[in-house]
């Protein structure tokens, strides 16, 4: 079988940086072409030296003629600008985005979450949102795929199974998560540079942080009742990693052991979430450098309140593994291909 001609735009940031370390890896792939704008006529080693020793084409600026000879196109863009690439896509091009345009169902919640209108409303329609152990199967019939968000995708994994099987009370669900600094983009160490991002941790987005859009949306897709939650993210002085602590009160005569035949049921045949022994430790250090998303029940003093914490590695489950992932469902390549 011919490899896969890609084409990456938004290769120099954290995400893309580390979309093009694994696809170079992944022997059914070409890149093609990488795309950028203050970075054309650059290699992009400048950005990653681990790349200077890989044959790979010098940044230039997108345009739609390049899409003739391409099979598939990552996006990781700043969000919007991927609507516009949507509209150029030709019948043969498959379009992953690892930004936020295509996880929302709705125009109106684009503009309510991310204050811009979307641009590409028609393509709403035919693109869908993957979190790959949920509902990747259906990937097959869609050319434009919106990849998850990083925290959702730590948060959706252990809450959605226990949704579906009503094991907990939906009423006030409350979501702690904490992120190593690259989730905010290289832009952060500007955005933060009189806070001490280095040796500080910082709250923001709080109560209204973007994500919560896309965890209501997904949990709805599953949740009988209706599902109520606070969510509060953190900037860690930490490089890479998510760890998101959920505080859940059980439904009656729910166990810790059914949370946790459920979790292994659910994912047993998932090779990329690992549920661990209830009360383990738990780190980030954990799953850095892995797509893995690692999940664990712990006891509390009050019998009928447990915490989940889940821990990923945001740049990768949380980003260009998990866009991979989803790319190797898509075009029948085994789904671990390239990821370990």
């Amino acid at each position: 079988m011919p490899k896969l001609n890609v084409l990456v735009a938004g290769s120099t940031g954290y995400i893309g940086v580390q979309l093009i370390k694994l696809l170079v890896k992944h022997s059914d792939v070409k890149i093609k072409y990488l795309c950028g704008n203050s970075s054309v006529g650059k290699n992009i080693s400048n950005y990653e030296k681990s790349l200077t020793s890989k044959k790979l084409p010098k940044i230039i600026k997108y345009k739609r003629s390049l899409l003739k000879n391409i099979d598939l196109v990552f996006t990781a863009l700043p969000n919007g600008e991927a609507q516009d690439i949507a509209n150029d896509l030709l019948k043969h091009n498959v379009l992953i985005d690892l930004a936020a345009d295509f996880r929302l169902n709705k125009a109106s919640d684009y503009l309510k979450w991310y204050k811009q209108k979307h641009r590409s409303i028609k393509n709403i329609k035919k693109s869908i949102y993957s979190l790959p152990e949920i509902n990747g199967d259906k990937v097959k019939e869609f050319n434009i795929i919106g990849c998850p968000g990083c925290y959702p995708t730590s948060i959706l994994l252990p809450l959605i199974p226990l949704v579906k099987k009503n094991l907990i009370k939906t009423d006030n669900v409350i979501i702690d998560s904490k992120s190593g600094y690259s989730g905010a983009g290289r832009g952060v160490h500007n955005k933060y540079k009189d806070k001490n991002l280095y040796e500080s941790l910082s709250a923001y987005g709080v109560g209204f942080h973007r994500h919560n859009s896309e965890i209501q949306q997904e949990i709805n897709n599953y949740s009988k009742k209706r599902f109520s939650f606070t969510f509060t993210p953190h900037l860690t002085p930490m490089f890479r990693g998510i760890l998101s602590t959920i505080y859940l009160d059980l439904n009656k005569n729910v166990t810790i052991k059914k949370l946790e035949k459920t979790l292994n049921s659910e994912y047993s045949k998932c090779k990329f979430v690992k549920i661990l022994k209830t009360n383990s430790l738990l780190s980030t250090n954990d799953v850095i450098n892995t797509n893995n998303c690692s999940l664990v029940i712990c006891k509390t003093k009050y019998k009928n309140r447990v915490i989940i914490l889940s821990a990923i590695d945001n740049l990768i489950k949380g980003g260009a593994g998990q866009a991979i992932q989803n790319m190797n469902i898509k075009y029948n390549f085994k789904e671990t291909k390239g990821l370990i």
